[in-house]
């Protein structure tokens, strides 16, 4: 079975009437994507269908507005990555994974302890023309790190606590994120804001669509 194969069943499990559909990304057209298809859902879900997703989260089946506008950041800027060994923390659709390794980056390692964001990230790794190297544990990672690269994982403050350890592994970190608004933990500061939209579109408020990029070194 190949991975859009094992992608598109794994979906179907989830929410039967559910497709996947590639696209290219409107700011970053060099980077195509397995998604969910863009007319679904037409109205609001069964419960049934909501629990399912509830237990089964479908990350890799969007593109997020942090992870878009990180992505065209790296690659409008690739002295951030250019012969760097990079790790993507929480890879879901490989998106940031991919911009790295597309704007010059000696290695792209994709971390995400989902395996079907893995294998999303692994077909999205070929169809979009690079190569990357994939992790599910950040802990087994061996080697130097130059650059971590996060988008969108913020979104549980449970989480939180991996900004300490991001520090640790490596000497500078990029965090791109929609959700937190009152974000004050030093060294991260503040480099960017960029308004993004999740791909398919949510049809999100303005403050998820105004993503901030924060910097650890």
């Amino acid at each position: 079975m190949t991975d859009d194969d094992l992608l598109a069943d794994s979906l179907r499990r989830i929410l039967p009437d559910a497709r996947l559909e590639e696209c290219a990304l409107p700011a970053t057209p060099g980077i195509r994507l397995l998604l969910l298809e863009s007319n679904y859902p037409q109205g609001e879900l069964p419960p049934e269908a909501v629990q399912r997703v509830m237990d089964n989260p479908l990350y890799w089946t969007f593109c997020w507005a942090s992870g878009q506008v990180l992505a065209s950041f790296l690659l409008k800027q690739p002295q951030w990555v250019q012969g760097k060994r990079v790790l993507d923390f929480g890879c879901g659709s490989g998106v940031v994974a991919i911009a790295a390794a597309q704007a010059g980056a000696a290695q792209v390692i994709a971390c995400d302890i989902d395996p079907l964001a893995l294998a999303a990230t692994r077909g999205n790794a070929r169809r979009s023309g690079v190569s990357l190297v994939l992790a599910e544990d950040f802990f087994s990672v061996a080697g130097d790190i130059d650059l971590i690269i996060v988008a969108d994982v913020l979104y549980d403050r449970a989480n939180f606590s991996w900004l300490q350890r991001f520090v640790e592994r490596a000497p500078q970190v990029l965090i791109a994120d929609s959700r937190v608004k009152d974000f004050n933990h030093p060294p991260y500061r503040q480099i960017a804001r960029c308004s993004g939209c999740t791909l398919p579109d949510l049809d999100e408020s303005a403050e998820f669509r105004d993503v901030r990029i924060y910097l650890a070194d």
